[in-house]
């Protein structure tokens, strides 16, 4: 791979502007085309072919469904009263029926006839269908001459609030807030490298690389079915991965350059060894999130791979651009005489010269490894404790600030209704014998009556054509409580013996049957995913390093610092602890995608600093043979640009929890955390005690699989082979300064 690496890096200095002209214009036909063929992006979380869901194509098939957008007024009449006052209910009339005028609205239902008035008669629920489809917005001129036809409700001291699907207006992926990340990367580049040239450039790659695959996204979405979330995940992805996969090859360039090389050397030299690590580290990231397919889930399919797409597009800049934008800024990127960088890089090249604070941090572990295993091994068990009561649910209303419109019709819903009536279940009944189906739909009531866990149980419904029955069944808890979940369990074991019975097809679904569904698949798919995506990458990291433990450390580090994370989001989010600080919207259950999300993406970010800080001691290791000074080697070499890398992820990923997307907040969260932990206290900590402990044995690997493994040469050790040592650059020297101190 190095050598192969080595060649294109010295094309793309040849051919710089060329390949810089290519480039531009692949990212201006991308985005071009995106923009021109931009489809929508899928709100749907269901699984295709799934028993509720089948259940509930069934039932639209025979109730009819709509696929126009809806909303929701809800009507309180002051306390006190009710709207079966003549007051209250003219005015309730009134309202309903100059919102049946508002252009794009095609229907209003009646409270009093669809009864839907709380038992206390004091809220009434009107839902509104627009001409506008379900994967569009409705105008906002429209949403707003809805709201104008309560005043004579409010005249009438009429309390009204207007929520549902369409008054959720699409966010865009990213906002204003995201750029705070930005900047904090910016200044930790500008620090790390001493030289705002040098700094821009990770971030000019991630931009477009960012650009590129957003703008593909949008096009795609016309004719694949991608979730509303993927696009976040993607750019908060795509811009970390992209600065930090960018920043290891500007680093070791600018290390090659304060060796003497010349820029093309260094150029070459950067691209073939960093950008190898860079090439192998992305792999891992983008196996990781591609195996969350393996969950069978469409959602979290779509999430997944726009991801890998996004650090593909990533990984493709930052070895197929940055090379020609290093070879166009050529001698300026070279440290200045006398200058701090100067002095630091030719520090960490030297084994005489002044150590880094890394450097001193992991020297002290590996004076001191059975203290530092031990140490880390229990905080992080601590952190972890937490997860242990991680609870699962799909996000709906519920979960939005309270200050949004939809979460505030969701929470007088619940305290009129009952919490039950945000999440109805429906029993369907279709298939029966000729002339079963009334006798069917009363026993289903009957059998019902005695299930635990129901607030109430509508009359049997029966469909136009005759061929289908349905009971609405209201739960005691609301959609996101466990107990609405064993509810289902219970229903289904309820109406499957009389479905035997009565040779009907008898199924529990709806909305909240088909969320509980997808939790418990998501739930289910965690083990397989890790076997699956963690076997892969234990065969890559043992191709890579040339050993048995290593990979095996790394996994057992991972799940330390993934269990951290975890630990993390069930205090914030479950517990309440700092949620206000840090405006949380509301506690609860964990959405369902977050947990197997936040594994595969901080799976593959763990291998990345595992791979860049191991194979700095490797190629240590490869030169000296000698263990542990491999190991205070490659930590000088490698330990603040990891520093460095690490902060700019963190700050990435926190920067989303200032977007208040309920959805996101949880994973941007665990991903900060989990990022912090892995890198401090496992790779930089625990990895080098460990390592420290195996001595020699850290890099043994049986005879048997050296044959069978494949050498990816991640440190570019073939590429030594036959290559002559760079004339040295001589730097003009102050008497009163030693640059090589």
């Amino acid at each position: 791979m190095a050598v192969l690496l080595h060649r294109w890096g010295v094309f793309a200095v040849r051919r710089r502007r060329t390949v810089l002209a290519l480039w531009l214009l692949v990212v201006a036909a991308i985005a071009a085309l995106g923009i021109g063929f931009a489809g929508s992006f899928d709100s749907k979380s269901d699984i295709p072919g799934s028993a509720a869901q089948s259940a509930l194509t069934r039932m639209d098939r025979h109730f009819g469904s709509s696929d126009h957008q809806s909303a929701e007024i809800v009507f309180e009449a002051p306390r006190g009263t009710a709207f079966k006052d003549p007051a209250k209910a003219t005015a309730l009339k009134q309202s309903l029926t100059a919102a049946a005028t508002v252009p794009g609205v095609t229907s209003v239902s009646d409270p009093m006839r669809s009864q839907t008035v709380s038992p206390d008669g004091q809220t009434a629920v009107a839902e509104v269908q627009f001409s506008t489809a379900k994967d569009q917005d409705v105008p906002q001129a429209d949403l707003d001459a809805l709201k104008d036809t309560a005043a004579g409700s409010r005249a009438a001291g009429i309390d009204v609030l207007f929520g549902g699907d369409a008054y959720k207006q699409s966010k865009p992926p990213v906002g204003p807030t995201e750029a705070i990340g930005v900047l904090v990367s910016l200044a930790v580049l500008a620090i790390t490298f001493g030289s705002l040239l040098s700094a821009g450039m990770p971030l000019v790659t991630s931009v477009l690389a960012v650009v590129a695959s957003m703008a593909g996204l949008m096009g795609l979405s016309s004719v694949l079915s991608i979730s509303d979330n993927a696009p976040t995940l993607a750019i908060m992805l795509g811009l970390a991965v992209g600065i930090d996969y960018a920043l290891f090859i500007v680093s070791r360039h600018r290390a090659e350059l304060a060796q003497g090389r010349s820029v093309k050397d260094a150029v070459a030299r950067a691209t073939a060894t960093a950008g190898s690590a860079v090439a192998f580290a992305g792999l891992t990231v983008i196996i990781a999130l591609a195996g969350l397919t393996v969950a069978g889930v469409p959602v979290l399919t779509s999430m997944g791979l726009s991801a890998a797409a996004a650090v593909t597009v990533a990984v493709a800049m930052s070895l197929g651009l940055l090379p020609a934008l290093l070879a166009v800024a050529g001698e300026k990127l070279r440290p200045k005489p006398g200058s701090r960088a100067l002095r630091r890089m030719r520090s960490s090249q030297d084994p005489a010269g002044k150590p880094s604070m890394g450097t001193r941090w992991v020297g002290a572990v590996v004076r001191r490894p059975w203290r530092a295993v031990i140490t880390v091994t229990l905080a992080l068990t601590a952190l972890a404790l937490p997860a242990m009561q991680l609870q699962l649910a799909l996000s709906d209303d519920g979960s939005e600030p309270t200050s949004a419109a939809v979460r505030q019709v969701y929470d007088k819903i619940g305290a009129a209704f009952g919490p039950g009536a945000n999440g109805p279940l429906v029993v369907l009944v279709t298939d029966a014998p000729a002339g079963t189906l009334k006798t069917t739909g009363r026993q289903v009531i009957k059998d019902l009556a005695t299930v635990k866990g129901i607030a109430r149980i509508s009359p049997v419904d029966y469909s136009g054509d005759g061929a289908a029955a349905r009971v609405q069944v209201i739960p005691e808890t609301g959609p996101r409580d466990p107990a609405t979940s064993d509810l289902v369990t219970r229903l289904q074991d309820r109406v499957t013996p009389l479905a035997v019975q009565s040779g009907s097809h008898i199924a529990v679904t709806g909305q909240t049957a088909v969320s509980i569904e997808v939790s418990g698949k998501l739930s289910a798919s965690l083990l397989p995913f890790a076997l699956v995506v963690v076997g892969l990458s234990l065969l890559l990291l043992m191709a890579a390093f040339r050993s048995v433990t290593i990979p095996v450390k790394a996994t057992t580090g991972f799940l330390l610092s993934v269990g951290a994370s975890f630990g993390a989001i069930v205090a914030v989010f479950q517990w309440g602890w700092l949620a206000g600080a840090l405006g949380v919207p509301s506690t609860g259950p964990i959405a369902s995608f977050v947990p197997i999300i936040v594994m595969a993406v901080l799976f593959g970010l763990a291998m990345d600093y595992e791979v860049f800080m191991v194979s700095a001691m490797r190629e240590e290791y490869v030169r000296t043979k000698r263990p542990h000074a491999s190991i205070i080697g490659g930590a000088q070499h490698a330990s603040r640009v990891v520093t460095a890398a690490a902060l700019i992820m963190v700050a990435v990923f926190a920067s989303f929890l200032l977007g208040h997307d309920p959805a996101i907040m949880p994973i941007a969260l665990a991903l900060a955390v989990g990022v912090l932990v892995d890198a401090f206290a496992v790779r930089m900590t625990l990895v080098p005690a460990v390592m420290s402990l195996l001595g020699h044995r850290a890099w043994w690997l049986p005879r048997r699989l050296d044959k069978w493994l494949p050498d990816l040469d991640v440190e570019g050790a073939h590429m030594d082979e036959n290559e002559r040592a760079p004339a040295p650059v001589v730097y003009p020297v102050s008497p009163r300064q030693d640059v090589s101190s």
